[in-house]
């Protein structure tokens, strides 16, 4: 597994954020690197998208929760929810898992060794939260555990663009 973005010839680095149902973990986290992206003024270099392993909320907008924490950080939380499929790896340079399950799940639909080192797993990029070795599914959770994955996609997604930035 490549846990560690090096630099890329094209032009723009694709970033996909995968997590189960693509309603809670990795919408917000596109919706908090597209905030990062234009903010420090490179959405003409890094573009990002989200997708879910199953394909229950397809169509459908993040959890209201999700949405309404995220506003409350100034976030618009807007993408509709896709599958992730194969032809994502070869759409996307880094294909990033929020949790095991979601790594594992991705890796079992690599075709090759190719496929293999896009995938990395968001809580490598943790730099203020070294307890977690993932981003957890707060779906079944509280507002605390909504507001806990919030905080800790900002600080992986800060890593993260360091770490892309220096392409």
């Amino acid at each position: 597994m490549n846990t560690n973005p090096q630099k890329s010839q094209k032009t723009k680095i694709k970033i996909l954020f995968v997590c189960l149902g693509n309603i809670c973990r990795s919408p917000a986290a596109e919706g908090i690197m597209r905030h990062i992206v234009e903010v420090k003024g490179c959405s003409h270099r890094i573009v990002v998208d989200s997708a879910g392993i199953g394909s229950w909320h397809v169509g459908q907008l993040p959890d209201y929760r999700m949405r309404s924490h995220g506003a409350r950080h100034g976030y618009d939380f807007n993408s509709r929810a896709r599958q992730f499929s194969v032809e994502d790896f070869l759409k996307f340079d880094y294909i990033v898992g929020m949790d095991e399950e979601n790594m594992r799940d991705i890796q079992r639909k690599a075709r090759n060794n190719s496929d293999k080192s896009k995938i990395i797993c968001m809580a490598d990029y943790l730099s203020r939260h070294p307890h977690h070795h993932e981003i957890p599914d707060p779906y079944y959770g509280s507002d605390k555990d909504f507001e806990l994955v919030i905080d800790l996609l900002e600080d992986a997604c800060e890593q993260l663009f360091i770490a892309l930035s220096n392409f």
